[in-house]
């Protein structure tokens, strides 16, 4: 049933920290699930690609349906990365996050950058977003992130980010998030200052995952890097077989036990 789903989901938010990777469709949730991670969340930036789209150039409707696919198709939790609610008032976000919980979602991100714009909104107005995510949220069972875009878009000053984060939070978000931190000790400050779940953003030349627990951080997600790494596979291989004409791509093709997981 949704609510036990949800309530897993909750759970995980509790004590710990766990990696929620960013399936961008369903053979990569599934794949993901077989893998055996507890949960998934969407990836924005990932469906749009599987779209020919840039990143914020995907309908709500396109989304909700997406959604729905990929709850259909696996048994674990998945999250959704709503950008920043589909709508232009607080009115239109808690109807985009109602469309959500009922396809199947467990939980559901609202950023603060505004891509018509090409800001990131007031703090006051974020907030009002936040709050009517939070209402449909609660009523649902949902986790709902509230997202500190700062660092994605150039903006580094941490302590705008904590007191972001800490509006986002008092707004009722149970997680909070601000992709792009890279520093160990900023984030620590982050966990500290915030005082709730915090998600952070897996990075290249980020902390692993290991030292992330180790300053408190409670959730760990991917973003579109997955879906990137499984594009770049797909150019590696097809420059071998048109540069020289070799298929040792195939080396690292997918074993037959994971294809029947995903496409069985």
């Amino acid at each position: 049933m949704i609510e036990d789903v949800r309530a897993a989901f909750r759970l995980l938010h509790t004590a710990g920290t766990f990696v929620l990777p960013n399936p961008w469709d369903v053979p990569s949730a599934r794949l993901l699930e077989h893998l055996g991670f507890p949960a998934l969340a969407t990836t924005s930036s990932g469906f749009a690609a599987t779209l020919g789209r840039a990143d914020q150039h995907v309908t709500r409707d396109e989304l909700v349906a997406h959604v729905a696919a990929l709850t259909a198709a696996v048994r674990v939790p998945v999250s959704v990365d709503a950008e920043r609610g589909y709508a232009e008032d607080p009115a239109g976000v808690a109807e985009t996050v109602r469309m959500l919980a009922d396809a199947g979602a467990s939980g559901v991100s609202i950023e603060d950058y505004d891509p018509v714009t090409g800001d990131v909104s007031p703090v006051g107005v974020a907030v009002e977003r936040i709050a009517a995510a939070a209402s449909v949220c609660a009523e649902y069972g949902m986790v709902l992130t509230g997202r500190a875009e700062n660092h994605l878009y150039g903006i580094g000053d941490l302590d705008d980010t904590i007191a972001r984060l800490t509006a986002y939070r008092d707004a009722g978000a149970a997680c909070l998030y601000a992709p792009g931190l890279t520093d160990l000790g900023d984030i620590a400050r982050v966990v500290g200052e915030v005082g709730a779940a915090i998600n952070v953003l897996a990075l290249r030349d980020g902390p692993t995952v290991p030292r992330l627990a180790d300053v408190g951080v409670r959730r760990v997600s991917t973003g579109g890097s997955l879906a990137w790494a499984a594009y770049g596979a797909l150019v590696h291989a097809a420059e071998e077989l048109r540069d020289s004409g070799t298929s040792t791509y195939l080396d690292r093709a997918l074993p037959r036990p994971l294809r029947d997981a995903a496409f069985g």
